[in-house]
């Protein structure tokens, strides 16, 4: 009787332990336990937000997987979206982003941010930075890219912002926007129009780090441009009519 009590508490006792352990891992997908000790939760998951959802949805609609809004909110269209692309990928799709997803997608920064278990790098940027530096991005922003993408219009203010980063310019945004001949915008007079909700929103995402144009200190619009010298720069990507390079 003694005998059977015993082994009674021992499997009690193991099924206790395997309950524990199974509520430590729900929650946590395939991709974060493959990547352990390193990822202990997925970066992007529904009811997310921010920079890097919309950079997320963009690179999804892009492609052919997402069809609603690039609107920064991580829904169940976007949840269905990431489940698309990693069943053609090879991955679990279990509709969250991490850190493999992020890799397939090319995001390397946030997949480089799962691996330290940190925000991506730029993400705190904003804190260097002023309520006056933000409004003045956002009117060059609306100044030259009031016409493309919100996309296109954070790509113009992730240049910017690269360019105070970057040792060849000025170190702050106003140095940077009002160095002479380096904007049309502040040569035109349009520097001084007020910006609008969009690009005050776009500003603040350059700002928090979300850069389309991964690291490029020049954008032109080819139709226009006349500088031959412009044409010679290593071109990185194009979004609506602008060409971002290095």
């Amino acid at each position: 009787m003694k005998k059977a009590l015993k082994t009674g508490i021992v499997a009690v006792a193991a099924a206790a332990v395997a309950c524990t352990t199974a509520l430590i891992d729900l929650g946590r997908t395939s991709e974060d336990i493959a990547s352990a000790p390193f990822v202990q939760t997925a970066v992007l998951r529904q009811g997310a937000s921010g920079g890097e959802v919309k950079e997320l949805q963009r690179r999804l609609k892009q492609w052919g997987y997402y069809s609603g809004a690039v609107d920064g909110i991580y829904g169940a269209k976007t949840v269905e979206a990431v489940k698309y692309f990693q069943r053609k990928n090879g991955l679990t799709a279990d509709g969250i982003a991490g850190k493999s997803t992020f890799e397939a997608l090319g995001m390397m920064d946030s997949a480089k941010a799962l691996e330290g278990g940190n925000k991506p790098s730029g993400s705190q940027s904003n804190s260097n930075y002023t309520s006056s530096d933000t409004y003045l991005l956002a009117k060059c922003i609306y100044a030259e890219a009031r016409g493309e993408s919100y996309t296109g219009q954070v790509a113009v203010g992730a240049v910017i912002l690269n360019r105070v980063k970057s040792g060849k310019f000025p170190n702050t945004i106003a140095g940077v926007i009002y160095q002479k001949d380096a904007f049309t915008a502040v040569s035109d007079g349009q520097i001084n129009l007020s910006p609008d909700k969009t690009a005050m929103n776009a500003a603040q995402d350059a700002l928090n780090g979300w850069d389309p144009t991964y690291g490029c200190l020049y954008y032109y619009n080819p139709a226009v441009a006349t500088s031959s010298w412009i044409f010679g720069r290593q071109t990185v990507t194009t979004i609506g009519k602008h060409v971002f390079a290095i």
